[in-house]
């Protein structure tokens, strides 16, 4: 195979992930200063050598076939490692620099991320972060996200995950929500409470409670006149002394701290949920992402139980 082939399919590969980021050839055109024939042949010339139709051509839209999607993962992460090393070659530390994609959920990304970025972003000037806050990981490699940090168990894939820390559930409520209502005495007493409910995306119902005490478990039967489907409006509700609600230790410490939320039946609090890190294999890290997981390693460490 010639250099000037090799050279050819390398560019391919490159116009391959900026239709796939855009959305469409034309799109990928005006971001590659080319134009829409130029990038359609280029894509017409990958499918041959690879043997693979990419996309599927609609009047409309774009979009990957099964086999196009199954390549694009793959050869994505390489992409973006040799984007990198282009970036540093020549200098003798790898440097933190350029775009970094992080997908994040609402609650970590508001509360534990956000306000704890400055000193991170101070450290690495030449690094620009672009933080997307969602109910759901999405496919990270085909939107181009560089790491992810999430709570939950992880599914099966093939980004590495990372534990980063376990936080334990807790009820909490206002003051004067308490002052109002009384505080419950024993898990069952909450069924007598309002509840302030967070939606199950996968059931459209609300997600269930149950109280952890040892390994007794108690669930209880929970009710209320609002359901919310991120965590910052239930937190607000809650603030504003409009019910009772579950939440991650970690994604309320500082309202405890400052007496703006009181824990309830903390002595069955001993549920706990995980909090991971995703990326891509260490061996195609960037130093952009190596210096976040850094990063989020330092944040969360504090509060892991």
């Amino acid at each position: 195979m010639s250099r000037h082939y090799d050279r050819q399919v390398l560019d391919g590969l490159g116009i391959l992930r900026a239709v796939v980021e855009a959305g469409s050839f034309v799109g990928a055109g005006e971001a590659l200063g080319l134009t829409q024939p130029a990038v359609s042949r280029a894509v017409a010339r990958l499918e041959e050598r690879v043997g693979v139709r990419m996309f599927r051509r609609t009047a409309r839209a774009i979009s990957l076939t099964e086999e196009g999607r199954r390549f694009y993962e793959s050869i994505a992460p390489h992409l973006r490692a040799i984007e990198e090393a282009t970036s540093e070659a020549g200098d003798s530390k790898a440097k933190v620099r350029g775009r970094l994609r992080v997908d994040a959920d609402p609650g970590t990304a508001q509360l534990v991320l956000t306000p704890r970025l400055q000193p991170f972003l101070e450290q690495h000037p030449d690094l620009f972060v672009e933080l997307v806050a969602r109910d759901r990981m999405g496919d990270l490699v085909r939107e181009g996200f560089d790491v992810a940090v999430r709570l939950g168990n992880p599914e099966p894939s093939a980004l590495k995950a990372r534990l980063l820390m376990r936080t334990h559930v807790v009820t909490c409520a206002s003051p004067e929500y308490v002052a109002r209502h009384g505080a419950p005495r024993h898990p069952r007493d909450i069924e007598k409470h309002r509840c302030l409910l967070m939606r199950d995306p996968s059931t459209g119902s609300h997600f269930g409670w149950e109280f952890v005490r040892g390994r007794k478990v108690v669930p209880v039967n929970v009710s209320g006149p609002l359901m919310v489907n991120q965590f910052g409006p239930m937190l607000a509700a809650c603030l504003a002394g409009q019910g009772i609600t579950q939440v991650l230790e970690f994604h309320a410490r500082e309202f405890f701290a400052d007496g703006r939320l009181v824990q309830v039946l903390p002595e069955w609090a001993d549920e706990t949920y995980p909090l991971y890190a995703y990326h891509h294999s260490a061996q195609l890290m960037s130093a952009k992402v190596r210096a976040f997981l850094d990063f989020v390693v330092d944040v969360t460490r504090d509060a892991d139980v």
